[in-house]
Formats: C-alpha cells, structure tokens, sequence
C-alpha cells in the first residue's frame, strides 16, 4: 500500500517564498493602515531627487518628520533588520552573519540610491530641479551605480564579497517587492474609470500574447539557436525581456531552479538598458505618436523592462 504524503506544513516559515509572502503582506497591511488615518509606516525613509544632500532622503510622512533624514534611515534599518534576520533564522541561516552583512548591504544601497537620485543625473525636468541640465536617468539611475559597485567587491574584494553573501539574497528581496507590488495593483484597479480600465484591460489582453506567445518564444530561439546560450540561461533572458524585466527574470530562474547568478545577471542587464532606453524612447514616442496616448504608454510599457523606468518614462512624454 502506498505511503499517504503527508504536507510538510513547515514550509510555512522555512521556505523562501512563503517569507517573501509574509513580509510583503505584513508591509503592505502596515501600509494600508493609513487609509484609515492611521499613519503607522509614515517613518519609512524615501528618497528624492536633489542639489542639496541634506535634502537626498528623509521620512514618507510629514507626521514623522522630527525624525530627518538620518532618523527615518536609521528606524528603516532596523525595522527591516529585525524582520528579516527573523526570517534568515527561521530559514537556518546564520542569524548574526546575516545581520551584519545586511546592515552593510543596506548602507552601501543606500549611498548608491542617493548617488542615482542627483537632479543632474536624475532629474526628468531639469528646470523643475533647480539644474541647468540633466541626464534624466531618473532615480533608477541608482541601479547602475549599485552594478557597478557590485562588479568592483565582487571582483576586486573577494574575500568582502564573500562575507557579503550571508545577507546577499536578491531572489528573496525582489519576491517580497513582486508580492507588494501585485497588492498594490490590486488595490487601485477599483479606483480606475471603467472607460478606462476596459482600455487598459484590452491592451493588457494584447500584451499577454505578445509578451508570453509572441516575444518570449522568439527571445528563447534567438538565444539558443544563435547565442548558444544554455536553457538555464536563455529562459529566464527571454522572461526578462518579453514579459516583465527584473520581477519575471527572477521569477523564471527560481521556478527551472537556475543557478542565483543567472536571475541577478538578467536582472542587471534589464535595468541596465531600461536606463538607456530612457534617454531615447520617450523623445521617439513623444515625436511621432504625439496624439495616441494610450500606444505610446503601452510601447513604454513593453519596451522599457522595469516599472519605475517605464512609469518615469510615460510621464516624460507629457502627452
């Protein structure tokens, strides 16, 4: 007689991705608290774009603005390291190593967020900012600069990397960012038109296929066919590119269980063109689909493959 197999309820708190579920509804029910008046993560740190440092980042909420920049860092530090060292040990990692590497992880995040976020590298109006000129990377430009930074530790200063990758989880992080995203989604559909949101609906119809039937086919041959690239490789390049840049490369890689450097490697690419993008779709976009609003923020969506990138670059348009 076969054996019943019985569910391993344990996963619940020692699997990867059911923590990234429960951080990313413990934040986004916090959040959805001040819907209701009540301002509980208004301490959050944020940051903006620039010409005076003092001014890089501070709290969300003015309810918390005693706490200044330093504060409102400081109390966003230690309310992610306390969840998330719960997590790693939860998980069996090493619940000290952990804490440390990701307080410096943290830190080194952060100089390069801010970085990004200089109105003369990010800023999209440079009147606006207060600047002569500007790069109009947008904040996002900060991804470029933590890849950089990232490529000198991890070839320069190995023995530093490897103490980092106690806390170097990117599959974790950006599972938890993907399940507050798709809350967030999910909460304003409601407050859309219905005129709207039937046309939303339709293109984003028509973005399925082409992302997952169209797109992502052809991304997969081209790369195997005459990149030679392997599958591990290739699924999730073709996920990154068709469907939805960092979230899906990341996505696909956990679920053909690749290798944590191919999702991360995809992922740096992603962002890395979606930035460049930046600098030349907008303007092409903006010359000759001038009255079609509606195509032209679809084209940014599809094309430029990180949702921060693609919604600074609709708003470049000002259609």
């Amino acid at each position: 007689m076969a054996e019943e197999r019985r569910i391993d309820w344990s996963s619940l708190w020692k699997k990867e991705d059911w923590w990234a579920f429960w951080l990313g509804m413990l934040l986004f029910v916090l959040c959805l608290a001040t819907a209701y008046g009540a301002d509980i993560m208004g301490w959050v740190v944020k940051s903006s774009t620039w010409v005076d440092v003092s001014k890089a980042m501070g709290p969300t909420s003015k309810n918390f603005a005693y706490l200044g920049p330093i504060g409102s860092f400081v109390v966003s530090w230690l309310v992610l390291l306390i969840l998330t060292t719960i997590g790693a040990v939860a998980m069996g990692w090493k619940g000290g190593k952990f804490a440390a590497a990701f307080t410096v992880i943290f830190i080194l995040t952060w100089i390069c967020w801010v970085i990004g976020h200089n109105a003369y590298i990010a800023a999209t109006d440079p009147a606006k900012a207060g600047v002569p000129w500007s790069l109009r990377m947008t904040g996002e430009a900060g991804y470029i600069f933590a890849l950089i930074l990232g490529l000198i530790i991890g070839n320069f200063f190995k023995g530093f990397a490897n103490w980092l990758k106690e806390a170097a989880k990117p599959e974790w992080f950006i599972k938890t960012a993907i399940v507050l995203l798709g809350a967030v989604v999910g909460i304003k559909a409601p407050t859309i038109p219905p005129e709207i949101l039937y046309n939303y609906l339709f293109r984003g119809l028509c973005a399925i296929v082409e992302a997952y039937l169209i797109y992502w086919a052809l991304v997969y041959w081209v790369a195997r066919r005459y990149f030679g690239f392997s599958r591990e490789w290739a699924a999730p390049l073709a996920s990154g590119i068709s469907i939805c840049g960092v979230s899906a490369a990341i996505a696909t890689g956990g679920a053909i269980r690749a290798r944590p450097v191919v999702p991360v490697m995809v992922a740096s690419l992603v962002i890395v063109f979606a930035v460049v993008e930046l600098l030349f779709l907008p303007f092409l976009a903006a010359t000759f689909l001038q009255h079609q609003p509606l195509v032209a923020g679809a084209w940014m969506g599809l094309a430029v493959k990180t949702d921060g990138a693609a919604t600074a670059s609709v708003k470049w348009l000002k259609l």
